[in-house]
């Protein structure tokens, strides 16, 4: 008896045990589940509240400000190389920290990125409460319309459903609903209104022409294609023995000097168009200041190319006034200067080049570069020597020559425009490079072939235009004159229009998001004090920003009261 006592269960110990196992088995696989999405969940609202999306817009601006402080790479690779060698250990920091690629940059990607899906989370569950809200019938009358802040009460003539009738008809263009006695909170007819639904429309539809730019930046970095040549001008100062090609055709990436594209432009897809430069022109004030730069050119597009370029058609660029031609902008971006050099060899042959070399100084264009010869091909036929007779040439070119120093022999600029060139050059004879296969600057030497004595400097002249210098072993460097050269940069962007026309709407909508109002305003009707009329109470409230909005009352109010204007009896008082 004992030991069934000892192991019986009681029947509704017994009853309830499954249930209680059943309780305990499920609730920890769900709250489980559910500590891992809480965080998930509030990291999810958190990211797409309008606040958040805010501080990332704000973050976005913040984070392109480098972009614009420091040379960019993607604009202009030697600019970064420049100043990486002039400011050491802080560049290498910046370079690690990705501030010379900033617009392509991991953190700037994630910024962007967090930013579309901000906006993406915010839109998608604000459009569909004002879907809702568009469907739903404005709120009732509140039971006490004299606590609202603009309110008014007084009695009219007729019955609560003529004077209903009125304010039916005051009411054009609101959303209105109608309450019996029966629906409404005081137990009386009553009428509401709504407006300036289209404050949130206009809300949405900013942000959503925010997310349209986005999308239009995002896809114009990956199908765009950018590019720049520089073409040397037929006209230049001294005399110009060799005449050159001033024509750019937009028919294959190689035509270019400097191309970058996105990563789904595969270089296929240019559009065939040629120009022909005829001049530069740069106005300079009196301290040497630019004032502008133009250049008349000739362009044809498609078969049009076949044609006497002399039947090209003619446009004058300018700075910021590009040319638009097939989808493309042709805009003339800068300017220098390329000298001219003829060396004659010993035996008679001579060899002309003209180099652009680079403006150091951008207000008065003392420029540097340099200019590599290769003998000609029966001076020297075994190919070890004739690798070893190689000319080089380094140095300064000065528009506007200004000599300084001691004996008078320090070159440098005095003015911008080309109106007495010289030069300050060394010249070098050795194995420049020019057979190794290898990419060689434009405008410097290597240095590691004058270190190893494979270029040997032989002598340092200046010379005046017209002037020439006669080498050890007979050769003869003339310095001829000099041409201006500009650089054109040819931008394709098939976003541009969409680009511009979601910056429209966007505006467009911020405007007429702050000049919409959201108000409400309520009639309530009842049994006036005298038979025959009509008590009227009505109440407004402002949804949101009320400024304005008790005008607008003020006006309802008397057009249905027949009430005065206060600024006509005041006006007939200053005329009494």
């Amino acid at each position: 008896m004992s030991s069934t006592q000892a192991t019986s269960v009681p029947e509704s110990a017994s009853a309830r045990a499954p249930e209680q196992s059943g309780k305990n088995s499920h609730p920890p696989a769900r709250s489980a589940a559910y500590r891992w999405a809480r965080p998930l969940r509030r990291a999810w609202n958190w990211l797409t509240s309008m606040r958040t999306a805010l501080v990332l817009l704000f973050l976005l601006a913040a984070a392109a400000i480098p972009g614009a402080l420091l040379p960019q790479r993607e604009l202009n690779e030697s600019k970064v190389i420049e100043y990486m060698n002039n400011n050491g250990k802080t560049a290498e920091i910046y370079d690690k920290l990705q501030l010379f690629d900033v617009f392509s940059s991991n953190w700037f990607t994630a910024i962007y990125v967090l930013l579309f899906i901000s906006l993406i989370g915010c839109i998608l569950p604000r459009s569909w409460e004002h879907w809702k809200a568009l469907k739903t019938p404005p709120v009732r009358a509140p039971r006490r319309l004299e606590r609202l802040p603009l309110h008014a009460t007084g009695e009219l003539p007729g019955t609560p459903e003529e004077i209903e009738q009125q304010a039916r008809e005051l009411l054009k263009g609101w959303r209105i609903s109608g309450c019996s006695p029966e629906q409404d909170r005081a137990g009386k007819r009553s009428i509401a209104a709504e407006r300036g639904y289209l404050r949130e429309f206009f809300n949405l539809l900013f942000h959503l022409g925010l997310v349209a730019i986005l999308i239009a930046m995002a896809v114009g970095k990956l199908l765009f294609y950018e590019g720049h040549v520089i073409v040397v001008t037929p006209t230049g100062y001294g005399e110009q023995p060799v005449e050159r090609n001033t024509e750019f055709c937009n028919t294959a990436p190689a035509n270019y000097d400097s191309f970058s594209a996105g990563r789904l432009f595969d270089g296929t897809g240019l559009h065939p168009f040629c120009f022909q430069v005829h001049d530069f022109t740069a106005d300079y004030l009196p301290n040497g200041q630019a004032s502008m730069f133009s250049s008349n050119i000739s362009y044809a597009e498609g078969d049009d190319i076949l044609k006497d370029p002399s039947s090209w058609e003619k446009y004058k660029l300018r700075v910021n006034h590009p040319l638009l031609i097939v989808g493309d902008r042709v805009y003339l971006q800068g300017h220098g200067f390329a000298p001219t050099f003829t060396l004659t060899w010993p035996n008679g042959e001579s060899r002309t080049q003209t180099v652009q070399f680079r403006p150091d100084d951008p207000t008065f264009f003392l420029s540097s570069g340099a200019v590599r010869f290769d003998p000609p091909a029966g001076l020297y036929p075994d190919l070890f020597e004739r690798r070893q007779h190689q000319i080089a040439l380094q140095g300064l070119f000065a528009p506007t020559a200004a000599w300084s120093g001691e004996k008078g022999e320090l070159l440098s600029s005095g003015f911008p425009a080309l109106r007495d060139p010289a030069v300050a050059i060394d010249i070098y004879r050795g194995d420049n490079g020019l057979d190794t296969g290898t990419g060689q600057d434009l405008y410097n030497l290597d240095p590691a072939l004058m270190h190893s004595g494979q270029l040997e400097k032989i002598k340092r002249v200046n010379l005046m235009v017209g002037e020439e210098v006669t080498l050890d072993d007979g050769s003869v460097l003339r310095f001829d004159g000099a041409r201006e050269y500009a650089n054109y940069q040819i931008s394709h962007d098939p976003t541009q229009w969409f680009l511009l026309a979601s910056t429209v709407i966007m505006l467009a909508a911020l405007v007429g998001s702050l000049a919409i109002r959201r108000r409400r305003v309520w009639f309530r009707l009842s049994e006036g004090s005298t038979p025959g009329t009509t008590h009227v109470q009505m109440a407004g409230l402002a949804r949101t920003d009320h400024a304005g909005w008790g005008s607008e009352f003020d006006r309802m109010h008397r057009t249905l009261f027949a009430l005065p204007d206060p600024d006509d009896e005041q006006e007939e008082f200053h005329e009494f």
